[in-house]
């Protein structure tokens, strides 16, 4: 039987025990695994130029903008790929590109 959930693949199954194409079946991997070392840009937040609209946070393809009690957070590194939607879209300009990670 194939392995659909990511969390039961160890370094000791068996290649014949995962799906083919290696594909996942199950939902929310994506938090398995730390995305954010493929970044070239990295996204940098000033908190004093942010007005909490939230409008970066659903655009983000990540979910790597955390919202609590309303209000957004500094980004998680370990997802962000560093597209750049977020500054984009960022009416206030509290969002900025850098080089590098």
């Amino acid at each position: 039987m194939a392995i659909t959930d990511i969390s039961n693949i160890t370094e000791s199954s068996r290649w014949q025990d995962i799906t083919t194409g290696n594909q996942i079946y199950g939902p929310g991997t994506s938090v398995a695994f730390q995305t954010g070392e493929w970044r070239t840009q990295t996204p940098v937040w000033n908190a004093d130029k942010c007005k909490q609209c939230l409008l970066c946070v659903p655009v983000c393809p990540d979910s790597s903008i955390p919202v609590k009690n309303c209000e957004r957070t500094d980004f998680d590194y370990d997802h962000c790929k560093g597209c750049g939607i977020c500054a984009k879209v960022c009416p206030f300009d509290s969002i900025t590109m850098k080089e590098g990670q």
